[in-house]
């Protein structure tokens, strides 16, 4: 369950907190271009051009129950992803600053709608999973 929050943090304002230690925090870089950076405990700075894109990274983060992002570059995608699942993996996939949702459709070989249809069954599993949480009293 993630909660709009807009409340002032040092580094920017956070305009989403999911509990845990996960939140999205807007960064202006510079009034035309905001960025938005994903915070989790323990994980590697990772920021966004627009907020859907960290939004998604989000629910890819609650899907799969956390995973490593640091050296990723080094060695590829997180091994947590790609176990869960090709929905997961083409969620993930969208995030990423060089893909989007028909370069996704395209490495699928399927879609742009199919795609979207992965995104949404992802964002409605971190939804159930921070609800359950939420209502277990573990935020």
């Amino acid at each position: 369950m993630a909660t709009s929050t807009h409340t002032s943090d040092p580094e920017g304002t956070v305009v989403e907190s999911y509990g845990f230690g996960v939140s999205i925090v807007e960064c202006q870089v510079d009034e035309a271009s905001p960025r938005y950076r994903f915070v989790a405990p323990q994980h590697t700075d990772i920021t966004f051009d627009r907020l859907e894109d960290a939004r998604l990274y989000a629910d890819v983060y609650f899907d799969v129950n956390g995973f490593v992002e640091a050296d990723t570059g080094t060695r590829g995608v997180p091994p947590e992803i790609v176990q869960s699942g090709k929905d997961t993996l083409a969620a993930y996939l969208v995030t990423m600053e060089w893909a989007d949702e028909n370069w996704v459709a395209s490495f699928y070989g399927t879609t742009p709608t199919v795609i979207d249809r992965y995104c949404s069954w992802v964002r409605r599993r971190a939804d159930e999973i921070r609800a359950g949480a939420h209502d277990a009293g573990a935020d």
